[in-house]
């Protein structure tokens, strides 16, 4: 048995041009497997990397997408934990996303309550789970922590910074425009440092009375390493968990000595590992989503056979995150 649906496609590598919604035939699934009618896609920068060829981690011609939400419509051999109905999110690093109906590997789901939106729940799943990851395993936050938020008006530094807030921490944000800057705000930030205008360690060193953070959570990479480095407190961590403006340039370790401080590069994937971690963490995330704790909103919706669009928009820089309407 099979099922004809919609997908976008990437036969090669290009620009949002290259995103095109096409009939596509899906399986039944199989042994370990769900069959999922997807409501919502994640766009991610990610998947602009893969599109344009930057990341040639999809075999072409290819689906794309990392993340999205949807319910159950049929359930493989040996599938216990679901069963139709049931409503699920889900993170797969093999892609497939941007399709109405998908078949997916029943270990990579997880429930999703009723009540959470579904643009908002797939627009901030991997990056709740990876904020989430940052401030309890990384580098545990707590009452006192004094923390850096590189970048606290992105899409990650925004939940870094309401996360270490709910945690007790004063946390010290930067930003890289006045927009910004209100984000920041509007997620806890203490205190919010314009970098591209200020120094932002002599500002930290200012606001902390010269004893520095606990920890600097930094995703920007080589334009603001030297200065989460030089805002360390004695014993800090810097946590360098992106490159955005770019990767950083050879580190010699013994820089780190004078204050025994450390430099760290986590990924996600060991900290969500095995299944009871997951599950775990996604439960403790959708339960902060439901409460109201974290700053959720959305840039904008787009049906899914304007993927283009979106991907205009987010290389654009247009305030995002964006969803595709599956």
């Amino acid at each position: 048995m099979s099922f004809a649906s919609e997908a976008i496609v990437l036969r090669q590598p290009g620009g949002p041009e290259a995103l095109v919604l096409e009939s596509v035939t899906v399986p039944a699934p199989g042994p370990g497997q769900i069959l999922v009618r997807q409501s919502a896609a994640s766009v991610n920068f990610h998947d602009i990397y893969v599109r344009s060829g930057a990341y040639q981690t999809l075999p072409l011609p290819g689906i794309p997408g990392l993340e999205a939400v949807g319910r159950v419509e049929a359930v493989g051999e040996g599938v216990d934990d679901f069963a139709p109905g049931d409503r699920i999110a889900y993170i797969d690093t093999r892609y497939g996303g941007y399709a109405r109906l998908r078949v997916l590997d029943a270990t990579l789901a997880v429930p999703l309550p009723e009540g959470i939106d579904d643009g908002v729940a797939t627009a901030w799943y991997l990056k709740g789970l990876t904020a989430q990851a940052l401030v309890d395993d990384v580098e545990p936050v707590h009452a006192g922590s004094v923390v850096l938020a590189q970048a606290a008006g992105g899409g990650v530094g925004q939940l870094v910074a309401r996360l270490s807030k709910l945690r007790g921490a004063t946390v010290i944000g930067t930003a890289g425009s006045p927009e910004k800057a209100a984000i920041a705000r509007a997620a806890g930030c203490d205190h919010v440092i314009a970098y591209r205008e200020e120094d932002v360690a002599a500002r930290v060193m200012d606001l902390t009375g010269g004893r520095g953070v606990d920890v600097s959570f930094d995703a920007v990479g080589k334009d603001t390493f030297e200065g989460s480095l030089a805002s360390l407190a004695m014993k800090g961590h810097l946590v360098h968990y992106g490159q955005a403006s770019g990767p950083i340039p050879p580190f010699d370790l013994s820089r780190l000595g004078p204050k025994s401080a450390k430099v760290s590069r986590p990924f996600l994937w060991p900290y969500i590992r095995p299944r009871e971690k997951l599950l775990s963490a996604s439960a403790s995330l959708f339960a902060a989503m439901a409460a109201g704790d974290l700053p959720l909103t959305l840039g904008g919706r787009f049906p899914l056979a304007d993927a283009a669009g979106a991907h205009a928009a987010l290389e654009a820089r247009a305030a995002g995150p964006f969803v595709l309407d599956c």
